[in-house]
């Protein structure tokens, strides 16, 4: 291994551990390791852009101020309402209604604009029902995930998969939607077994919470009517630019920048006041992490570790395992996308020995339901642990590995052996 690898593997690591044992702040922790990895020109400055993913920072703080200025309006009280009411304030229903709703959305929308805009109605409603936030919020983050899973532009490495093997919209639908669809179900599944004393409440008790959330008006949580009207039609403008930025030639972190900035000025609100409440820690945590998960590809240490894998394959159904679960498991630690962009020119090169059409959809399998393994393995759940922190939530590394990796492994599990039944087993 040389020094390059060795510096950046020990980097990763280091920060690792911080994050796991939580001696330092994830922020700080990230902010440190990076600085290393520059410091040392293990990725050279001018290389730092090719690795710092603006389009996922920019969209993220875009989308922030879109939401900090709406929740000045009520809006996410008054739908959080509309959602208990139609609960008619059952943990369980509010459990199935906003995993289904997350990965119906997150299917079609950016996976960290829908836990932006779901989040705080989801706290909101949780505290309505004065039960822990906790299990719900992993449910929200994990049914994000698993949405993004189920389409061509659910996920950045869907997309990416989409565009190199030339696989259409449909055929994301046909392979994917069916796994989505059943991985949710076994999540909310595991998700009720998992926590099911603090999301059931005695009949009693789920009595009164019903009498409470029914006799809430959605009308009295307008604090703001021409805000409220401002905020939903830029909201809904947004929505509508994310669905056709790739036909207007437009990046989705443009069109959240652009939204923000209308809604600034339309609001009329305090940019200090905004800016203040955007989540900077979290901007900044993912900024330093690409700049170390960019020294491992700069050096050339997930390449290699690539190559290592597929020495061992020699069929359909050892390439199909081995993608679908290396790459679950790379994707719990590292960020989804430069790992997408290392393997697929592999991919393609088995093409010769083995048929890679199921290979694309292991990796898409592996890539996207992998970011549920880990606190860090998703842009989703470092944004809801964030927004849950600032609420007084605490979401510990340990907490959600634990819950985190079950899921992972079942839904991977599930996935990989409908694909192996639908190419090679049948």
């Amino acid at each position: 291994m040389q020094t390059g690898e060795l510096l950046a593997l020990s980097v990763f690591a280091g920060v690792y551990a911080f994050i796991i044992s939580e001696k330092l702040h994830r922020t700080v922790a990230a902010m440190l390791g990076a600085s290393i990895i520059l410091f040392l020109n293990v990725v050279p400055w001018d290389k730092v852009y090719e690795y710092l993913d603006l389009d996922t920072i920019l969209l993220l703080a875009g989308m922030m101020v879109v939401v900090n200025i709406a929740r000045e309006s009520g809006l996410f009280e008054y739908i959080a309402i509309k959602t208990a009411k139609f609960s008619k304030g059952s943990p369980l229903k509010v459990l199935l209604l906003f995993s289904v709703v997350t990965a119906v959305v997150s299917a079609f929308l950016d996976n960290v604009t829908t836990v932006l805009l779901l989040t705080p109605m989801l706290i909101y409603i949780t505290r309505q029902m004065d039960v822990n936030p906790v299990p719900f919020l992993l449910a929200e983050v994990f049914a994000s995930n698993i949405g993004g899973t189920a389409t061509l532009i659910g996920d950045p490495p869907n997309i990416m998969i989409g565009s190199a093997a030339e696989l259409s919209f449909n055929e994301f639908i046909f392979n994917m939607t069916p796994i989505a669809f059943i991985d949710l179900f076994i999540t909310v599944g595991i998700i009720y077994l998992a926590f099911r004393h603090k999301i059931s409440t005695h009949k009693k008790r789920e009595e009164a919470i019903k009498r409470s959330i029914m006799t809430l008006n959605e009308e009295d949580a307008i604090k703001d009517r021409v805000l409220f009207r401002k905020s939903v039609l830029i909201i809904l403008a947004i929505v509508v630019g994310f669905f056709l930025h790739d036909t207007l030639g437009i990046k989705p972190a443009v069109i959240a920048l652009t939204g923000a900035s209308a809604l600034l000025l339309w609001s009329g609100a305090s940019p200090e006041y905004v800016l203040e409440k955007v989540e900077w820690a979290t901007l900044f945590f993912f900024g330093g992490l690409f700049i170390i998960v960019g020294a491992l590809v700069e050096t050339g240490f997930i390449d290699q570790v690539a190559q290592w894998m597929t020495g061992y394959i020699h069929s359909e159904t050892q390439a199909i395992l081995m993608i679908s679960w290396f790459s679950a498991f790379a994707s719990a630690i590292i960020d989804n996308i430069p790992f997408t962009a290392t393997m697929i020119p592999l991919i393609k090169a088995m093409g010769g020995s083995l048929n890679t059409y199921p290979l694309w959809w292991a990796l898409s399998l592996g890539a996207c339901l992998g970011g549920n393994g880990t606190a860090i393995g998703a842009s989703a759940n470092v944004v809801v642990v964030g927004m849950a922190y600032r609420e007084g939530i605490r979401i510990t590394f340990m907490e959600f590995l634990k819950i985190g990796l079950i899921i992972m492994i079942t839904t991977v599990a599930v996935g990989s052996a409908i694909i192996w039944l639908k190419y090679v087993g049948m």
